[in-house]
């Protein structure tokens, strides 16, 4: 058995939604939530006097008290124990879930550096168990530049099939799928550029929020149109055609204006 001290370190930082309070339209002032029980005539109900129930059949509830539900939950422990070493193309994306990044701790650098080189060279992903916040995760261990990612999975009972979504059925014909496959070509990219992306709904929302607090008026955008269904080769057509326009304007030299010829002079008589 080898062991090796890690720590880890947040990938990710998501940006929070931005979220908004409900007031009361006349005041303007903050409302605050209470719970009623529909049982005993909507009578308000204080906290200390909640518990926490599991609902097993319609409106039958078995409940558990907070030292209960705290017995259930998984010890914390420090090791994060790998399973097996599976092949990276292994595991879909879908199964993903947050990341950490993986550092050595003291006294581990060249077993981290050992374990992060043979993943690899032999182009395997290691599976593991980490239990943490009252809960046991299934974990994919992946080297990353030079050091190692620790990616949290869904379970298999958490993803739903595929086969439970309806996707029709279509014929392909040839010819469509060329003109598609020019298309993607068109505006396909040789590698992910994260930095080119961002929330354009938050930023819009953030820009909103501010010419509020400046007292201006914001006005509503304009309800976006109807899909319409078209005739796929015929769009698919135009979409080509519009891209090799614009890509024969950028390329097409600057006219050079004609040079002026001499009038030619009149004989008299």
């Amino acid at each position: 058995m080898v062991s090796i001290p890690v720590k880890l370190f947040s990938a990710a930082e998501s940006q929070a939604a931005i979220s908004f309070n409900l007031l009361h339209a006349k005041c303007k002032g903050r409302l605050k939530q209470q719970y009623v029980c529909p049982r005993d005539d909507n009578e308000i109900v204080p906290r200390d006097q909640m518990v926490k129930g599991y609902e097993f059949a319609k409106d039958q509830y078995v409940t558990f008290s907070e030292e209960e539900i705290k017995a259930l939950a998984q010890e914390t422990e420090r090791a994060i124990e790998i399973t097996e070493f599976v092949p990276a193309a292994q595991v879909d994306a879908i199964y993903f879930d947050g990341a950490y990044y993986m550092g050595p701790d003291e006294g581990g650098d060249k077993a981290y550096h050992l374990l992060a080189e043979a993943m690899r060279q032999t182009g395997r992903s290691a599976l593991a168990k980490w239990a943490a916040r009252g809960k046991m995760y299934l974990v994919l261990i992946r080297p990353m530049g030079k050091g190692l990612v620790m990616q949290q999975l869904h379970y298999a009972d958490e993803v739903r099939s595929m086969d439970d979504v309806p996707v029709g059925d279509a014929d392909v014909k040839e010819g469509e799928l060329k003109l598609a496959i020019q298309l993607v070509h068109q505006i396909a990219a040789e590698e992910f550029r994260p930095d080119q992306y961002e929330d354009e709904v938050r930023k819009r929302t953030k820009e909103a929020i501010q010419k509020k607090v400046e007292g201006q008026e914001i006005t509503a955008a304009p309800e976006p149109k109807k899909a319409q269904i078209i005739d796929l080769m015929e769009a698919l057509k135009a979409s080509l055609a519009k891209k090799g326009e614009s890509a024969a304007a950028a390329k097409a030299p600057a006219e050079e204006p004609a040079a002026a010829k001499p009038a030619k002079r009149k004989r008299a008589g």
